[in-house]
């Protein structure tokens, strides 16, 4: 079973992380951030359908068909604590060598969408001071950033290990007779 965990929660996290990568590498204004969130958010639901994989593996090849709600939400857990962490590192990775100045053009993009949909200057001003904020300590804390990182995927994988829990549950199917 372990193997089975860290090869899905390893291909999750690659997978995971394509979007990302891809996503960065296009010009800035080339996808509306609403279009690369929605993206990316689908890269992350593709990657953590391999729970489903794992936990439907594990009850019929090692379990003899069965498998608990409790027992199949870890198996979930663990996925996504590995897929997760490969998403972080990489982007640590990515953020610090090859986006840097990531901060500057999410603002950038965030305010030129804004004053195409017809925003005020006010709401503009407020905006970018709160993002500029938000950015340089997202740029200067690295803890910051991870946690921040893994708070965009983890609740991905833990939906989708729920659900996954939930439909693949089986309990045995004998019945006891009392005589």
């Amino acid at each position: 079973m372990k193997k089975t965990i860290w090869v899905c929660g390893v291909i999750a996290g690659i997978i995971s992380i394509s979007w990302g990568v891809v996503g960065e590498a296009l010009p800035s204004d080339s996808l509306s951030l609403n279009t690369r969130l929605f993206l990316g958010y689908a890269t992350m639901i593709l990657a953590f359908s391999l729970i489903f994989v794992a936990i439907k593996n594990y009850r019929d090849t090692y379990n003899q068909g069965q498998i608990t709600f409790g027992k199949a939400l870890v198996i979930g857990l663990w996925i996504t604590l590995i897929a997760s962490t490969v998403y972080v590192v990489v982007w640590m990775i990515d953020f610090s060598y090859f986006v840097p100045d990531f901060g500057k053009k999410y603002t950038a993009q965030a305010l030129a969408e804004m004053k195409a949909n017809g925003a005020s200057s006010a709401a503009m001003q407020k905006e970018m001071v709160e993002m500029t904020a938000t950015m340089e300590k997202y740029k200067s804390n690295a803890l910051f950033r991870i946690l921040l990182t893994y708070a965009e995927i983890v609740p991905v994988g833990l939906v989708v290990s729920l659900i996954a829990a939930l439909i693949l549950k089986k309990k045995s199917n004998s019945t006891t007779v009392n005589v």
